[in-house]
């Protein structure tokens, strides 16, 4: 004998309506389910019981199908504009956990926030500082050898100044030997044209006998025998210390 046919109308029992939804709750969310393996079917399931329970079934998670549902049911315009604000909230979302991925990152450079970590982890984390370190090496040795560079750059051109200077002071110390043997020479023709007095031939000698000067009357003393008249002789010495 089969099974007849139930009237689709509220059940007016209290109990029984219970013990009918509970078991075609079940029975709906089992069908969903399989709905969505047996097919590979996107299928979200929303429930609410007579008191306000929620049962919900979401086989790729509910959020995600409720966008996608609101994406498909809004129209053009509005779908456009949701599409580009979801894609920026996507974007948004890949920067943040990019972000906070470089922020942990860091700590961990830094030898903070390692309790986490397990072996596999911390060998990786050990290369990347080895790396960083010989990548350091090799960058402050490639400055060094460019700053030995340019000072040998350097001292060579302040060699190459040094001798300028050098020559040039050589070509003005062998200008000012030959003025100066110029000078020697001519000062030796003067002197050979210009001899000095005997008296004068040494110059220090000369303070010691200073001229001296008479002027006026200077006493005669006439010689013995003379027969020159004494008022002659007179006029004579005053002629003569005069003319001396």
């Amino acid at each position: 004998m089969g099974r007849g046919r139930v009237e689709l109308k509220r059940i007016e029992n209290k109990i029984n309506r219970q013990v009918t939804f509970s078991k075609r709750r079940t029975g709906l969310l089992k069908k969903a389910y399989e709905l969505s393996v047996l097919c590979d079917a996107e299928v979200a399931l929303i429930i609410f019981s007579t008191r306000g329970k929620l049962y919900e079934f979401g086989s790729s998670g509910m959020t995600k199908t409720l966008e996608r549902y609101q994406r498909c049911c809004f129209t053009p315009q509005n779908n456009s504009l949701e599409r580009e604000t979801q894609s920026w909230y996507q974007e948004v979302n890949k920067l943040k956990a990019k972000y906070e991925t470089l922020q942990r990152t860091q700590r961990h450079l830094l030898g903070e926030d390692l309790g986490p970590l397990n072996v596999k982890e911390l060998q990786n984390l050990e290369k990347q500082l080895e790396g960083a370190l010989a990548l350091a090496r090799q960058r402050k040795t490639q400055i060094m050898i460019e700053q030995m560079e340019d000072l040998r750059k350097k001292e060579r051109q302040l060699g190459d100044l040094n001798k300028q200077l050098k020559n040039k002071l050589e070509a003005e110390g062998q200008s000012l030997k030959t003025i100066q043997g110029f000078w020697s020479s001519g000062a030796a023709a003067e002197n050979s044209n210009f001899p000095l007095h005997p008296s004068h031939a040494n110059p220090m000698e000369c303070g010691l006998h200073e001229p001296v000067l008479q002027i006026g009357y200077h006493h005669y003393v006439q010689a013995e025998g003379s027969s020159v008249p004494k008022s002659m002789a007179d006029e004579t010495n005053f002629i003569n210390g005069w003319v001396i």
